[in-house]
């Protein structure tokens, strides 16, 4: 399966700039396979070394950053040569060694010419007193589950993922049928790399399902590995009520909902902890529309969504036959998967999600979005209903807004507001 960052990394090994590499992004999100896929297309041999229960190799970081002293330590531990030009080095599962993190400052300084990738999740707790991040002494990229446009490409359906990139919307309007279907499978499956490939193999609902939740447990004992028995629990209780949060009319985050009865200062620490390891996205609310929307953000007040579309559905226990039956899939409980699926893709983007409510009043908008020096209000909707009071008000008191929604219904510009397919989302060329 190929994955769309391929090209940012390729675009790393060939810039004049090149630092040492952080591949970011939640456990089994494919971080590993993309490095070593990487490193096989593009480099003549990979020098892999994994931290993970590895004290013989975390223990050599223990000893100073001397880089000559560390090359020979890595080339023992790979059984390979390492050798500028020629060699891509891929430091697995890094946030087990903070010190190793600390290093690849020393390798920008002192080894510029070697190409160093690091592979982690959970970096943002990983890194404690005695060491310290790398701070402008490496290159970052994030790698997300598979977008939509990948799991088409996944499915064998490039020329139709690159019929929706051409923006011909008459063209595209006639194949909408199939692309709702993809869609629908899509927001079942998911995006999580190993999910999608068992799917397309066997076709069978159970056994994605199964994977799902084995995935879902492996993300519960990590929360119970990293955090303390209290933290774990809370860790665990909050990622649970997920599915709970976003089936309400008002998907707001309220964390008397988790438990009953249960205040802020008790899951606070859990939904930081989520959001930095990945496992969930926060989507502040703003109380104005004003540039840059961060400014204007409460951090207090916000939605939060899973990192994936199928992972959300299995925590909710969605059923085999919302993917056969219509479009519930799009409807259940009150449309959470489409709004998932709407911010997930909005993240893979590169944009940053944000959400507006009123004050006093039921009005609100689902999402938030600063591109280009414009600020687009979007609405998501999950059915063919395409009334839009709470956006026309929010276009009327906010003026010099880009308007957008989201829906099952084919693209259509109004004067005010543009319509556009969900299936179509991955492209923000053809809405921004």
């Amino acid at each position: 399966m190929d994955r769309f960052l391929m090209s940012d990394l390729i675009a790393w090994k060939d810039s004049q700039r090149r630092k040492p590499l952080i591949l970011n992004g939640a456990r089994q999100v494919g971080k590993t396979w993309l490095l070593r896929e990487f490193g096989a297309r593009e480099f003549e041999n990979v020098a892999y070394v994994n931290f993970d229960n590895n004290e013989r190799l975390i223990g050599q970081f223990d000893h100073g950053y001397d880089i000559d002293r560390l090359l020979l330590a890595l080339q023992a531990e790979a059984r390979q040569p390492i050798t500028p030009g020629k060699t891509l080095v891929i430091l697995d599962e890094i946030q087990e060694c903070p010190k190793a993190i600390t290093s690849l400052k020393y390798f920008c300084e002192d080894a510029r010419e070697l190409a160093v990738t690091a592979a982690g999740s959970l970096l943002g707790l990983a890194v404690h007193s005695g060491t310290g991040f790398p701070v402008g002494k490496v290159n970052m990229l994030d790698l997300h589950p598979m977008s939509f446009f990948e799991f088409l490409e996944a499915k064998g359906e490039r020329y139709l993922r690159e019929l929706v990139d051409g923006g011909d919307w008459q063209l595209i309007g006639s194949f909408s049928s199939e692309l709702e279907s993809f869609l629908r499978e899509y927001c079942y499956v998911g995006g999580m790399p190993e999910v999608v490939q068992t799917h397309l193999r066997d076709a069978d609902l159970g056994k994605t399902r199964k994977l799902q939740m084995e995935i879902i447990d492996s993300y519960e004992n990590d929360m119970s590995k990293h955090l303390s028995q209290h933290d774990a629990e809370g860790a665990i209780a909050v990622w649970q009520s997920l599915p709970r949060h976003l089936a309400e009319e008002n998907k707001r985050f309220v964390f008397g909902h988790v438990r009953e009865g249960s205040r802020a200062r008790e899951f606070h620490a859990a939904v930081t902890w989520l959001v930095k390891a990945g496992l969930a996205c926060k989507v502040p609310r703003v109380s104005k529309p004003g540039i840059p929307l961060s400014a204007y953000s409460d951090d207090s007040i916000f939605k939060l969504f899973s990192l994936d579309v199928g992972l959300l559905g299995a925590l909710a226990d969605l059923d085999y036959g919302s993917i056969i039956e219509g479009n519930r899939i799009f409807t259940e409980f009150k449309g959470a998967l489409t709004e998932q699926f709407v911010c997930q893709e909005l993240v893979v983007a590169g944009l940053t999600p944000y959400y507006w409510s009123a004050e006093n009043s039921r009005g609100e908008i689902d999402f938030l979005v600063h591109s280009k020096g414009a600020i687009y209000p979007i609405e998501v909707k999950a059915e063919e209903n395409l009334r839009s009071k709470s956006l026309a008000a929010f276009n009327a008191k906010y003026e010099g807004m880009s308007p957008r929604r989201f829906s099952l219904s084919g693209f259509r510009d109004q004067e005010w507001m543009r319509n556009v397919p969900l299936y179509a989302i991955g492209n923000p060329g053809n809405w921004i």
